[in-house]
């Protein structure tokens, strides 16, 4: 603490260190003007700036600036780009600084754990890895221009029915591997200046108030710095937020709880120096925000207008070119479907919702091409029927080339607030593109939608282009694609499932209970998919290029290593093809060993990296993977631990297709020491060499005639099958004692047990 703030701190009186704890209105700290302390303002984002008009006294929460809509998180994540991430937030910083705003509410690393959360658009992906390293890329870029972010919503917080009460119920190995990896990731590369507690609750515990996760694991064990506030109305009981490490309640509640937290710390129910601690990073959060202020900065909407064009570029994901489709050539007829294709949907709805500067819709982008013409055929507003644009849309498309239909999700299908209730695009879009697929071999469907959608079609269709929401420079970037332009490098960040029904959390998604159990555990995504089997319409990593890339020889730098220690790990990339192109290089951890004693997924991405090949060109592409590429959460050890093993390391096309790999032999540099009770079985022991040679004549002693199969007993084989020690596999140090009737006693299985554990 410096001198500046430990003096403040003490002149301070009891009721204005609690005003200080609060906001002042929905987007300001709280002005002590007797000690000169100013305020500060936060604004939303994170896809841009969305900042409330303030100089407007009449405009409401939902009023806000011109500004520009960058592509969504789900489309930054997309990209597999931490670079591309970078810039958005560095121009989002420079929007931020010329409009006094001192920190941006944003981004936001949840889970995608359903497809059905209504705010997954502002979410990066379903694996914590990819989420963590796009937050901490944005949030450094973001902060390298001065301005703080506010990484959210942390944590659990992964539907939007009951958000403001339902309680996350999750096992701490879960709770560690997925949903708080992602912050932890993003905390320790990028230290955002604020994080923002959730809504919900945690195994009982309303984040506000949960000191476990806001002090002792993010603070303590972390090491993050900063300030945390709440989200928008997430406080219950602010004495025990305090209390818990929340420093910053927003918005204001008008006093509302000022008074109570006075008599906390009045009658000793409240430490003064808990309320001290949250007052200190208050003020260090705002002194912050007006020192790293520049009072002159500028900012171009045109050319962030022109930078969102070029970052929509990165995200596009083909996910279908069957016969080359795509791109079409100049002189094509092409028809143009949909009304999405005039009025794009290009971000979410809620508190994410920019008002836009200038938006390019598709059509706009298309008017230098005479041979291209347009139908609605359906609404971009709402999923209602008109026969009449439906029919001509269907009769437009049977002597023209190809057709292109602007598909996508409603504005009313996927929101903040609330959860989706299926998959499904609106019927009359899947009929629409069931007719014109009936009548022209030559189908291209534009996707716009913030999360998976079941695609009925995909086999009666020659090519597949998702967007997702790209920003205001979606059109042209879509155009760009379409024509060749710009070549799709973008990879999907989740799967997507052939239906609702296959997702791993879909029993306990979004239900009627306040209690939501997180039953699939680790299995999220495509950690599920690839250990169940189950066939996927896309596998997250999935995308398609215009390119044609192969992969030559990968190397490894050591083939036995402790977890002290790192790999590097080295490919070789070939464009192939007479078309330059980026490829995203994915590289993924199969953990799931020989022998393993815990439950393992099948692989784990711990390594991407997007690189640019000129036609015929190779590259090197090097990864360095420590520790974290092979350890699990182990809870009874309360930290990270590494199986003793061989592990793949592979890259991968995506997160189904194995390329090439090689296999490190990794040991722990403190091994973990096993402990033996009664209840451990004759396996775990025989399995462990220095255990195996101590406990031998024990057993020996107890199974004497199980072991006669060995000697041509042929009533025993009929009892226990050709190999005795199978059947007694899972036998236990008391059953054994139980069964030996006296052979062995209490006293030798006491002994037995204290050496095993010396």
């Amino acid at each position: 603490m410096d001198s500046k703030i430990r003096s403040l701190i003490g002149k301070l009186t009891l009721e204005e260190k609690v005003s200080l704890c609060s906001g002042s209105d929905f987007w300001h700290t709280t002005m002590i003007k007797r000690l000169d302390i100013p305020q500060v303002m936060v604004s939303d984002g994170p896809c841009g700036l969305r900042k409330q008009n303030c100089d407007d006294e009449n405009a409401g929460v939902n009023d806000s600036i011109k500004a520009v809509c960058f592509p969504a998180a789900v489309n930054m994540a997309a990209s597999f780009d931490v670079d591309t991430v970078r810039r958005v937030g560095e121009a989002i910083g420079d929007e931020c600084q010329a409009e006094n705003v001192a920190t941006i509410l944003g981004p936001g690393c949840n889970i995608k754990r359903s497809p059905l959360c209504g705010r997954n658009f502002e979410y990066y992906s379903e694996d914590p890895f990819l989420s963590g390293k796009m937050a901490a890329a944005f949030i450094n870029g973001v902060q390298s221009k001065g301005v703080g972010t506010s990484l959210k919503h942390f944590c659990a917080n992964n539907q939007e029915y009951r958000r403001n009460s339902y309680d996350s119920r999750i096992d701490e190995r879960t709770l560690r591997e997925i949903y708080l990896r992602s912050f932890e990731i993003a905390v320790r590369e990028s230290q955002p200046w604020t994080v923002m507690c959730a809504y919900n609750l945690v195994n009982g515990v309303q984040m506000s108030e949960n000191k476990r996760i806001l002090t002792d694991i993010l603070r303590n064990e972390w090491g993050f710095e900063g300030l945390v506030m709440s989200d928008w109305g997430a406080v219950r009981n602010r004495i025990k937020g305090i209390a818990a490490g929340l420093d910053l309640e927003m918005p204001s509640s008008n006093g509302a709880y000022d008074s109570l937290v006075i008599d906390a710390v009045k009658s000793g129910e409240l430490d003064e120096e808990d309320l001290d601690r949250c007052v200190q990073r208050v003020l260090e959060f705002v002194f912050r925000g007006i020192d790293k202020h520049d009072k002159d900065a500028k900012w171009d909407k045109e050319a962030h207008h022109l930078l969102a064009r070029d970052i929509a570029d990165e995200c596009l994901v083909l996910l279908k070119n069957e016969n080359k489709v795509l791109p079409l050539k100049n002189d094509d007829h092409v028809l143009f479907v949909g009304g999405f294709a005039k009025k794009p949907r290009i971000q979410g709805g809620g508190s994410s919702h920019i008002n836009c500067q200038s938006i390019d819709s598709l059509m706009m982008a298309m008017q230098w091409n005479s041979k291209a013409i347009w139908e609605e055929g359906f609404s971009a507003a709402d999923d209602s029927y008109d026969e009449t644009r439906f029919n001509r849309a269907v009769n437009a498309a049977k002597d023209i080339d190809k057709v292109v239909i602007c598909a996508g999700l409603p504005d009313s299908y996927e929101s903040e607030g609330y959860d989706r209730k299926h998959m499904d695009l609106p019927k009359v879009q899947n009929d629409i593109i069931d007719a014109i697929a009936s009548v022209n071999d030559h189908v291209i469907i534009v996707l716009e939608n913030g999360s998976p959608v079941t695609m009925p079609w995909i086999d009666k269709v020659e090519g597949v282009l998702e967007t997702y929401l790209c920003g205001e420079g979606a059109g042209v970037a879509t155009a760009d694609a379409l024509y060749g332009k710009c070549n799709p490098s973008g990879r999907l960040p989740e799967t997507f499932p052939l239906r609702l029904e296959d997702n791993p959390a879909y029993i306990d998604f979004s239900t009627e209970c306040s209690e939501i159990d997180y039953r699939e555990g680790i299995f999220t995504g495509y950690r599920y998919y690839t250990k169940k089997k189950i066939p996927v319409l896309f596998p997250f990593g999935f995308g398609l290029s215009y390119s044609t890339f192969s992969y030559g020889k990968m190397s490894v730098d050591t083939e036995k290593m402790k977890d002290s220690e790192t790999v590097e790990v080295t490919v070789d990339v070939i464009n192939e093809s007479s078309v330059p192109g980026k490829e995203v290089v994915q590289l993924y951890v199969e953990a799931d060993i020989p022998n393993t004693k815990v439950r393992r997924v099948v692989r784990e991405l711990k390594g991407f990296k997007k690189i640019f090949l000129d036609a015929k060109e190779k590259k090197s592409v090097s990864f360095i993977l420590d520790k974290s590429a092979f350890a699990y959460y182990d809870t009874q050890l309360g930290d990270w631990y590494t199986e003793p093993g061989d592990y793949r390391i592979e890259i991968c096309k995506d997160a189904d297709t194995v390329i090439t790999y090689k296999t490190v032999n990794v040991v722990p540099k403190k091994p973990k020491k096993t402990v033996y009770d009664e209840n451990s079985i004759y396996k775990d022991i025989m399995e462990d060499p220095a255990a195996a040679k101590i406990a031998k004549p024990y057993f020996d002693r107890y199974m004497g005639d199980h072991l006669a199969p060995q000697n041509g007993d042929e009533s025993a084989v009929e009892a226990f099958g050709s190999d005795p020690e199978v059947y007694l596999w899972d036998t236990t140090l008391r059953n054994a004692l139980n069964m030996s009737q006296g052979v062995l006693t209490y006293k030798d299985m006491a002994d037995l047990i204290e050496k095993l554990n010396k």
